[in-house]
């Protein structure tokens, strides 16, 4: 069988000849072409990653990665730790120099609490909340429902939370009683003479109790209107102690300040671990595998015509 020679020249006219580049075809390695020197795309659209803007690393040096958007890890954990131990430590220490070293801060402090001094009954009760009888049995009352709950649930590390917000109000006593011993501020004028008034062991009871329960039960709560609801009456428990205690007379107002600062670090290891929790799904349901490009479970539905 003999080989026949194909013509080259086709139907439409188009004279015979080899191929001639056309523009806009795949010429993207074809110097001087529209869309040369891009491996990856035969036109002039740019590439979706440009390999080719990233600048370089000096010599020596690691190159440029790529941009990853938020703030970089270590500077979140330098602001977390100035805010919830740098700030609150430091103003701590600040007022503890002033009350042993009878500072002018303590003048401040006097006519404040002149001008809020006013023995009644219902501030009297207000600063009961406070109390160790009242504020502790509520945590307790709160750690054995957060166990409880995780237990029957199936959570991992269910005790963790528990345990974790144990250790504040067991540190409480521990650290207020020698700071009491140590300053030796003596109490307002409506108190007996005596002294060990700083810092507001009240005060401390109440923000490490009744936070601490917050922050357990932050996490176990569906919606943010419940979520910002216990958050809310956290702190209208400790503001009322506090206005409490110095409205009655039991305290000066430095040494409620300088309460909420200790308690605020006292909280701060809580804090952080009842974030990490919320951050984390929910047992029982699986992440969603449904990701850019990909459609959902829902898109995927065909419509009815009766449902259009």
């Amino acid at each position: 069988m003999r080989d026949t020679p194909r013509s080259q020249g086709t139907v439409g006219g188009l004279r015979p000849g080899p191929p001639q580049l056309q523009p806009g075809r795949a010429l993207a390695h074809t110097t001087g072409a529209r869309g040369s020197g891009s491996p990856h795309r035969s036109d002039s659209r740019p590439p979706q990653t440009p390999r080719g803007a990233r600048r370089s690393g000096q010599n020596g040096r690691l190159g440029t990665t790529p941009p990853v958007p938020g703030r970089p890890t270590f500077l979140r954990a330098l602001s977390l730790f100035f805010f919830l131990l740098g700030l609150p430590a430091a103003l701590f220490a600040l007022i503890t120099w002033q009350v042993v070293a009878d500072g002018p801060l303590l003048r401040v402090d006097e006519r404040v609490s002149r001008a809020l001094l006013h023995p009644d009954r219902f501030s009297e009760l207000l600063a009961d909340l406070g109390g160790a009888q009242v504020a502790v049995p509520v945590l307790v009352a709160v750690l054995a429902y957060a166990a409880l709950r995780g237990r029957a649930t199936g959570a991992d590390r269910w005790w963790a939370a528990p345990a974790v917000a144990a250790v504040p109000m067991a540190l409480v006593p521990a650290l207020v009683v020698p700071l009491k011993a140590l300053t030796a501020r003596h109490g307002t004028p409506v108190m007996p003479p005596g002294v060990g008034y700083y810092p507001s062991g009240h005060t401390a009871t109440a923000m490490v109790a009744y936070g601490s329960a917050a922050l357990v039960l932050l996490p176990r709560l569906r919606t943010r209107r419940a979520r910002r609801t216990a958050a809310a009456v956290c702190a209208v428990l400790v503001l009322g102690v506090s206005y409490g205690l110095v409205r009655r007379g039991y305290h000066w107002p430095l040494d409620v300040v300088a309460s909420w600062c200790l308690s605020a670090v006292l909280l701060s290891p809580l804090w952080l671990l009842a974030g990490r929790n919320r951050r984390r799904p929910s047992c029982g349901t699986l992440p969603s595998r449904t990701g850019p490009g990909r459609p959902d479970a829902t898109d995927a539905r065909v419509t009815r015509p009766e449902e259009r």
